[in-house]
Formats: C-alpha cells, structure tokens, sequence
C-alpha cells in the first residue's frame, strides 16, 4: 500500500480534568470539581486556530477528543470545536470523530448529546469483565456499570471500540479464552487488547517489587497473545497492530495516521502533535496552558524541528507495529538518506530468513510469527 501524498489531517484534542482520582496517569492534580467551561472553550477554539494558521490547506479525516474525562466535556464546548475545525480545514468524506470515554453511568448518560454534538464514534475503557480484576486495576466502575454503559454506547454511536486488559496476575489461558469470546459477543467493530505491563514508578510497580504481585511469565504471556490474535482473527476481528483488532474497514482512521506517520495537530493541555516536521508539544499544567493561551493566543510550548534521521526513525517504530508494514521508500525520503542507513539490511535477511519478517521490493513487514518479538526486531532492524 503506497500512502496518500497529502492523506487526511488528524486533530487531537486533550481534555484534561478528571472527576476523581486516575491511577493510570499523572493528572491526579488536575482533579476539578468545577470548571470555567466558557473560558477553556474560548482557549481550545484559540489553541485551535493556532494549528489552522499552521497547517493550512488541508481536509480533516479524524478527530479524536482524549485525555481524563473528555466524555464529561460540555456537548456545546465539542460542537463548537468540530464547528470551528470545519471552518478550518473542511471535513473529510465520512470523517471520523472519536470520543475517550469511561464506562461510567454518569458518562454514559450524556452519550446521547455527544453523538447529536457530532461524536459519531466511541471508545470505552471498559479494561475487564470481572468485578476482581477492575477492583485490581483501580477501576471505579464494576462489570454490570461497564456494559450498561456499553449498551448504551452501542444505541448512541455508529462504531464502537472499548478495551481490555489480560496477562492480570492469576490470569489463566482459559479465563482469558472466555473473557475474549464474551467481549466479541458484544458485537462491537474494533478491540483493543493490551497485555498487562509494570511501569517503573507505578503502584504496580511497587507491589511487584514487594512480591505482593505476580504477573504470568514470558511462556504463559506468549501463549496468551498468540491465542488473543488467533481468537480474534476466527470471529472476524484480525490484528491490523500489536494490540489493535477491527473488522476489515473499522480500523481507527485516528490511530493509523499516527501509527502511518502522518501529520496531527494538538491542542489542548498536554498534547502533542507532528506537523510538517515539526514536534509539538503544549503546556502540560492546565494553568500553564491558559496563560499561555492568554499570552501568545495558542498553548504551544514545543515547537521543534525534527531531524530527519528522526523522523524516519519514528516512522519505522510506529509503521512496524502494523499488519502492512512500512513503505521503506517514503521513509528514506523522511530521513533523506539511503535505506541501507536507517535499518540493518544483514539483520533484516536474518529475520526474513527466520520468517519472522517479509521484505518485498520497498515494503518491509513483521510477519504474524514475529509479531510476538517486535521489541526485539525493532531494536535488531532500526538503526540507533
């Protein structure tokens, strides 16, 4: 597949206030019981036409509005966003626009007015169906909570996608092999399926150093995965990335073009971008942002030019996650430099050998067999 010359803009948008206590990331502070919503809707329409200014003449394929709670989002602060980026841009034929959402009753409840606001896809952080497990994980919601809002997600939008979480600690291949079946049951277009990890510095982290925890070894993870990507791909669901399954045409359009290094524009607290090589990054205190905002009528606190080693670096790691691989011909063209310069063609042989990639002509891939190894692939073909 050679990518589109000038492919759809995406637009990320960072909402980044929780209502409670997240143990999954950093934005515990920014915990807020009320907000000003007429001053931060001003200040995302403002962060806005900054990236608008900066990328002009380009059509809009996805939006994507993440972050702690964006689902608690005012519906009239996202329909004057998707307002003002049509203005901007202009929408792609059948554009996507995703919405991050907890599977919360107090979330769910407001599904309704987000789709007539324009949200036309999606994705619930559903993470387990069992009660011990989402207690495990720090969840607030249980299982009957996370398909009642499932439910309702599913009579709200056009395209669903929520996401679960396996290799827990005690977690056997059957458990798991139920768990999976149950989930696709439910019918919706797209899973994401991530294997359990230890942060560094997380409450995981210290349980396991303490021996409080216990997640399955290599064996029992790998077994684990091949059965999740062979289950999936029996009920019409393939990997189309590591952890990403879909029907065939429900690929998450947002996801790809990061993942097909393209370029995104972000705006709000915390979010970063890649547009026309440059890196971008906004303030990441939602204070900061505002003054920023204020200041210089955008958040942008990074605005850098990558090199194009880096570049091309960056697009090999995130286009070898994927079932189509890479176009290594674009990414000598993104590191301006010969393709022998940026991967190492003796150890690609090797693994081609092995079968655990395929290169054929300009496109390189990691084979179904070598999916399970990617860390280490990646680290043997992508030059330092």
């Amino acid at each position: 597949m050679t990518a589109d010359p000038t492919p759809p803009l995406a637009l990320y948008v960072h909402w980044p206030f929780c209502v409670s206590k997240c143990p999954y990331c950093d934005f515990n502070s920014h915990v807020r019981e009320s907000v000003d919503q007429l001053a931060w809707r001003d200040a995302l329409l403002a962060d806005l036409a900054h990236e608008a200014r900066a990328l002009p003449g380009r059509r809009l394929g996805s939006i994507f509005f993440g972050g702690g709670t964006p689902s608690l989002m005012p519906p009239a602060t996202v329909a004057a966003i998707l307002a003002a980026a049509e203005r901007a841009w202009g929408f792609a034929d059948a554009i996507e626009i995703t919405l991050e959402a907890n599977p919360s009753s107090v979330e769910a409840a407001r599904f309704a007015d987000l789709a007539a606001a324009g949200v036309n896809r999606v994705s619930l952080g559903l993470q387990a169906l069992d009660d011990a497990a989402l207690r495990f994980l720090g969840r607030a919601h249980g299982v009957d909570e996370g398909l009642a809002a499932l439910a309702t997600a599913q009579a709200a939008f056009g395209r669903v996608s929520f996401d679960l979480i396996y290799a827990r600690p005690g977690q056997s291949l059957a458990a798991w092999e139920a768990e999976l079946r149950r989930a696709i049951g439910f019918g919706t277009e797209h899973l994401s399926l991530y294997q359990l990890t230890i942060e560094p510095g997380t409450r995981f982290a210290t349980e396991a150093a303490a021996g409080r925890l216990t997640i399955p070894d290599e064996d029992t993870a790998a077994d684990l995965f091949e059965m999740t990507r062979e289950t999936t791909a029996a009920a019409g669901l393939p990997a189309y990335e590591i952890s990403n399954h879909a029907l065939p045409g429900a690929e998450s359009r947002h996801n790809l073009v990061y993942w097909r290094y393209q370029d995104y524009a972000g705006i709000g607290p915390g979010a970063h971008g890649r547009r026309a090589g440059l890196a971008t990054a906004r303030h990441k205190k939602p204070e900061n942002w505002l003054g920023a905002v204020a200041r210089n009528g955008h958040g942008a606190q990074i605005e850098d030019a990558l090199a194009p080693l880096e570049r091309a670096k960056e697009a090999l790691l995130m286009g070898l996650r994927l079932r189509e691989g890479v176009d290594l011909a674009r990414v000598a063209q993104l590191g301006a430099a010969p393709i022998a310069d940026l991967i190492d063609e003796p150890a690609t042989a090797r693994l081609a050998a092995q079968g655990l990639v395929t290169r054929a002509g300009n496109r390189l891939v990691v084979n179904e067999s070598g999916m399970l190894l990617l860390d280490a692939i990646l680290a043997e073909i992508v030059r330092a």
